[in-house]
């Protein structure tokens, strides 16, 4: 007796090749879904594993490449493409890079595996006959709802998304954000925690971040003004020079100085006087430490010279002159 005599297999070659070694005419006419469906759904979950282990290799792999630094020159954030006085900002930045660098390849690995799984989950529903229109219909409908009805959520993470991999701020920068002005607490896909000068934590949505100014990248210029009154500008610029350049020599400062102080002349002239600017150049870290020091000896130099009395002076008294005159202009004393 012939196969297709014992068995219908309607001419499939796997059914009568299974009814030849198996003899069973039940079991061969319900291999198709007993043995030749799972099979394909398991090679369908099999490639997907595959597929998902070979994306995360390879994001890996892009993740421990930028720790190391050996990442190309477009790819790498703003500030170690800029060149900087204070040497390579790699030097100051490797723990920074490294937490951005983790943060971004979690979010590609999981945005890999819903991709690879979602296309498995399809490729499956198909292999049972599932009707895949209308579920592509409906998931586009719904994603276009959601879109609409989350968009803030959207705008927020794709803010997030972009400011890690920009590198635009990160944990204990000091940042302005606009109303909100202190140390970052933490950084997220859609929410910034920023604590200001008051202790008040405050929290910020990525996506209404319109600007943000970053005082702890690269480098800072501390600018200092201060009033002379109508004092002899030559003498003052001496007195401040004299004052700055000490602040350079300090051992405990120096290492945070990144060009000597300069003082650069008449900024202003008020209704009280002439205001001289001094400014310094530091690391992003050490600014407010020189800026302080720098202030309170600028502030003694002045002192210590006279000056700041004859500021007072000038103030309380404004018709007298800042300096004694000699006696030839006072028209005072003298045999006439």
């Amino acid at each position: 007796m012939s196969t297709a005599d014992s068995v219908n297999c309607q001419g499939s070659t796997s059914c009568e090749w299974i009814y030849d070694i198996t003899r069973s005419a039940w079991f061969a006419e319900g291999s198709y879904w007993i043995l030749l469906k799972p099979l394909r759904v398991l090679l369908i979950l099999a490639l997907a594993m595959v597929a998902r282990w070979a994306l995360h290799r390879t994001i890996n792999r892009l993740v421990r490449t930028t720790t190391e630094g050996a990442v190309p020159t477009m790819l790498r954030p703003l500030r170690e493409r800029v060149p900087s006085t204070a040497g390579d900002p790699a030097e100051f930045v490797p723990e920074r890079r490294r937490q951005r660098a983790e943060a971004i390849g979690s979010v590609l690995r999981s945005l890999t595996t819903a991709f690879v799984f979602g296309i498995a989950l399809l490729m499956i529903l198909r292999e049972f006959s599932f009707d895949l229109a209308p579920l592509l219909a409906s998931a586009g409908i719904a994603g276009v709802a959601l879109g609409f009805g989350a968009q803030s959520l959207v705008k927020d993470l794709i803010a997030g998304l972009f400011m890690l991999i920009e590198d635009q701020y990160g944990v204990g920068d000091n940042v302005d954000l606009g109303e909100a002005m202190g140390v970052v607490e933490s950084v997220g896909l859609r929410v910034t925690t920023v604590r200001d000068g008051r202790g008040v934590l405050w929290y910020i949505r990525n996506g209404e971040i319109i600007r943000v100014g970053n005082k702890s990248q690269g480098w800072a210029l501390v600018v200092v003004d201060l009033p002379i009154g109508f004092n002899s500008t030559e003498e003052a610029t001496a007195v401040l020079r004299t004052a700055a350049a000490s602040i350079a020599v300090d051992p405990e400062l120096s290492p945070e100085i990144v060009e000597a102080p300069e003082v650069l002349g008449v900024e202003q002239v008020t209704v009280d006087g002439a205001v001289i600017r001094t400014v310094v150049k530091t690391t992003a870290d050490g600014q407010f430490a020189v800026g302080r020091e720098l202030r309170r000896r600028l502030a003694e130099a002045l002192e210590n010279s006279g000056i700041t009395a004859q500021i007072a002076a000038a103030r309380i008294y404004p018709g007298l002159p800042t300096r004694p005159l000699p006696d030839s202009e006072t028209g005072q004393g003298g045999a006439t």
